[in-house]
């Protein structure tokens, strides 16, 4: 049993390792906020984010606005690291946030339809913020990938012509339709 402890606390201090690395990373938009707030409070940043995530999934459990929480955190900080995807050269990283917001976005479209699932699920938006935190994390092969990769790709594949084709009828009904209107004007 003390192995098993060992190899836990062994994973837990590697984890905790990576996320200083993180919080210290002078290209993160968060490294100034957490540089002041660590130099007034004496409190390490690590337990600072740690306090943090434990109060939003406090919130995203018993708040009042869960939604708009967890839809905050699944946007904002994926958009703003977009938004630096799109400006850097590399295709890579583009690739990465394209696949991310095809997540949300299907994820969006469910939750849409099955409005039930908010409702029924316990704690559903603790849950989601954690699903769209594991599709954003910054590792090779996250959420994201795994989804677009064994879900949503084989499914384009094997269905994209026939979309297309649909996609094209409807444009080209939609042409003729204009035009027929313009005619008669």
């Amino acid at each position: 049993m003390d192995q098993a402890k060992q190899v836990a606390q062994q994973r837990l201090d590697q984890y905790k390792k990576i996320l200083d690395e993180s919080l210290h990373d002078a290209s993160k938009p968060w490294t100034q906020a957490l540089d002041v707030v660590e130099a007034k409070t004496g409190v390490p940043r690590v337990y600072l984010f740690l306090g943090v995530a434990a109060f939003c999934a406090f919130y995203l459990i018993f708040g009042y606005g869960a939604q708009l929480l967890c839809n905050i955190i699944g946007v904002v900080y994926p958009a703003y690291i977009s938004i630096h995807a799109i400006e850097s050269s590399p295709k890579l990283d583009d690739t990465k946030w394209l696949t991310y917001w095809v997540c949300y976005g299907l994820l969006s479209i469910i939750e849409y339809f099955s409005v039930v699932l908010t409702h029924i699920i316990p704690f559903y938006w603790l849950l989601k913020c954690v699903f769209l935190i594991w599709c954003m994390l910054p590792i090779e092969k996250n959420g994201s990938f795994l989804i677009y990769t064994h879900v949503v790709r084989p499914f384009f594949l094997k269905h994209h012509k026939a979309a297309d084709k649909a996609i094209d009828d409807f444009l080209n009904k939609a042409r003729n339709s204009a035009e027929a209107v313009l005619k008669k004007e």
